[in-house]
């Protein structure tokens, strides 16, 4: 049996949103017939590193101590995350990647909003018993945009689970997702919409979709195409539980693609890669857009009267 509509969905979120992911809600309610009654957000967030951040003009102490810190702890990942803030310096501004105050979001306006600091252990994040009861009596289901990996009663609170975004095919390319797939250099990638269970990127897909990514020049572009991919995602896997005949698949653990850890970007060849790989493909680009540029003068240059 579907959900029955309105759709009930509750979110999961940091204190801020992407815009990529404020923009994948609001299309959700645009195209289907839901309501958004409880948003639990985190209290306090921490700055991600291994995504594109918004461009900021100035260094500061606090981008210097971020940083350092990313060196310290990122090890070789930290020249990627380097080469990044450059490029975001010059002017590459990731518009998709911008931080969006969870309760400035107009379609959490009539949500109860929920402050929460879940505990977390090894690495899993699990949720007082309050916030479970609320998400229960509350939602439909649930999706996640925030804490990490979670685990226990609150992934059966709502009828229809938690779902999360991989960004990557969990069958091809769990964990890391993007960096793995731009270093192989795959010319397509997917995103998946599960609903989590207590493995690591092993969900039940409830929508699936891939796009061509072989003309990306930088990993950052890859993460461009795979949220925008990621915006009608959501509204699709939604819409999938409307169906009363639609089962989300169960993928057999013999089927999930191999694991990529996060420790391997750590690693000097792997991060080395990606670095090389971006730097020439921003010469790729800038000289494509040369050759454009002169070939756009010349045209009417030469018809101009």
């Amino acid at each position: 049996m579907g959900i029955t509509e309105p759709a009930r969905v509750g979110f999961l979120t940091d204190s801020h949103l992407y815009s990529w992911q404020a923009r994948a809600i609001e299309r959700l309610q645009r195209d289907l017939d839901i309501e958004i009654p409880l948003v639990v957000s985190k209290s306090r967030d921490t700055d991600r590193d291994d995504e594109p951040r918004t461009t900021k003009k100035l260094v500061g102490l606090d981008d210097v101590k971020r940083i350092c810190n990313s060196a310290w702890r990122e090890k070789a990942w930290a020249l990627v995350l380097a080469e990044r803030t450059v490029a975001e310096l010059l002017g590459d501004d990731r518009q998709l990647w911008r931080r969006v105050d969870v309760e400035s979001i107009e379609c959490f306006d009539g949500a109860e909003h929920v402050r929460c600091d879940p505990q977390t252990e090894n690495g899993w994040t699990e949720f007082p018993e309050d916030v479970v009861t609320k998400v229960s009596e509350r939602c439909d289901v649930a999706v996640r945009f925030g804490f990490g990996l979670i685990r226990g009663d609150i992934l059966t609170a709502p009828e229809y689970g938690v779902l999360s975004f991989h960004p990557s095919d969990i069958r091809s390319y769990r964990g890391m997702g993007p960096p793995p797939i731009f270093y192989d250099e795959r010319t397509t990638a997917g995103a998946t919409l599960q609903r989590l269970n207590e493995t690591i990127d092993g969900g039940q897909i409830v929508a699936y979709d891939e796009v061509y990514v072989g003309d990306c020049y930088t990993l950052w572009d890859v993460f461009d195409r795979i949220a925008r991919l990621q915006i009608s995602l959501l509204a699709d896997g939604i819409d999938n539980l409307h169906d009363p005949s639609f089962e989300p698949k169960t993928v057999p653990d013999e089927e999930l693609g191999d694991y990529h850890a996060l420790s391997r970007r750590r690693e000097l060849e792997f991060s080395g890669r990606i670095v090389m790989k971006n730097l020439s493909g921003r010469i790729r680009r800038r000289v494509r857009k040369t050759v454009e540029d002169g070939a756009d003068g010349a045209f009417g240059g030469r018809y101009a009267e």
